[in-house]
């Protein structure tokens, strides 16, 4: 599938970064947000870098958003690589708790080295690293019990970096998401853009909704429930095969958008991203080289 190109690396983006490598040296924990739709596109490139040898946390957020059964099998496909993620959904709070606890985990073995040293204790320091709109001020707001950080279902509304503290065991870091300065990798790009994970100034919406319905045609159970087909036909009442993109797309704006393809491409994906397509995994767990 050919990517449209997408790139996005705006003012605020690379001065949370510079802001976050001042940042770093103040933190205990990384926190890695990502998003269940597209679990390996949302893996942030730069996290090595970042964390250093510093512990971390894999947090799956959107839960909600994908089948269970799409989840079990990713969660047994990172335990055999070495990952033992947390699932979350900062919207109603599912894992709140499970994330709360690694923090608290982790402050307990700082404190401890610190005791050793004979250093008094403190909370331990935590950043929510991830691509922008994956979730992380959301989960943040859980976490608080309140409304600390501005939240929306957008990329680009966090665009500085400020710490929360949570009683006195954590101090969370909510960054900016940050991108890299180049999207080497363009199919996870047209994922992120898709799920909108990624300012939409990155991309026009015709070629990604129509990349939306060829993964649409070709998910097969787990990733996706088998009554989808059928779904858009009720949805839009449209009898086209989602299976030829474009000439989907321009029968659903005939039929809904005054024959405005533009239109109804940004319809189709933000009907996706809100959940009224049903829950749906764009990515499923690569095969072991050994098969």
């Amino acid at each position: 599938m050919d990517s449209p190109g997408i790139q996005w690396y705006p003012g605020h983006i690379a001065r949370a970064e510079k802001q976050l490598r001042q940042q770093l040296d103040r933190v205990d924990l990384v926190l890695e947000v990502c998003d269940a739709r597209i679990l390996l596109a949302s893996r942030h490139p730069c996290l090595e870098s970042w964390a250093g040898n510093r512990p971390r946390v894999m947090v799956v957020n959107r839960q909600d958003m994908i089948p269970p059964a799409a989840r079990s099998c990713w969660h047994r496909w990172l335990q055999q690589h070495g990952e033992n993620p947390i699932w979350c959904d900062g919207r109603r709070g599912g894992g709140s708790k499970a994330l709360l606890q690694a923090a608290v985990d982790a402050g307990v073995a700082l404190n401890a080295r610190r005791q050793q040293r004979g250093l008094r204790p403190r909370p331990v320091r935590a950043l929510m690293l991830g691509f922008p709109n994956v979730g992380k001020s959301a989960l943040i707001n859980r976490l608080v019990g309140r409304r600390a950080v501005a939240s929306e279902r957008r990329a680009g509304v966090t665009r500085s970096l400020q710490w929360v503290r949570m009683g006195g065991q954590v101090d969370l870091l909510d960054a900016p998401g940050i991108l890299p300065t180049r999207l080497q990798d363009q199919q996870a790009a047209l994922l992120l853009a898709i799920c909108d994970d990624i300012g939409q100034a990155a991309y026009d919406h015709e070629p990604v909704a129509q990349a939306l319905l060829q993964y649409l045609a070709n998910l097969v159970p787990p990733q996706v429930d088998e009554r989808l087909t059928g779904l858009l036909a009720t949805r839009y009442g449209i009898t086209a095969d989602p299976r030829v993109p474009h000439r989907w797309l321009q029968a659903a704006a005939d039929e809904h958008t005054s024959g405005c393809a533009a239109r109804m491409a940004r319809r189709l994906l933000d009907d996706f991203r809100k959940g009224h397509l049903g829950a749906v995994a764009l990515q499923a767990p690569q095969p072991s080289p050994d098969g």
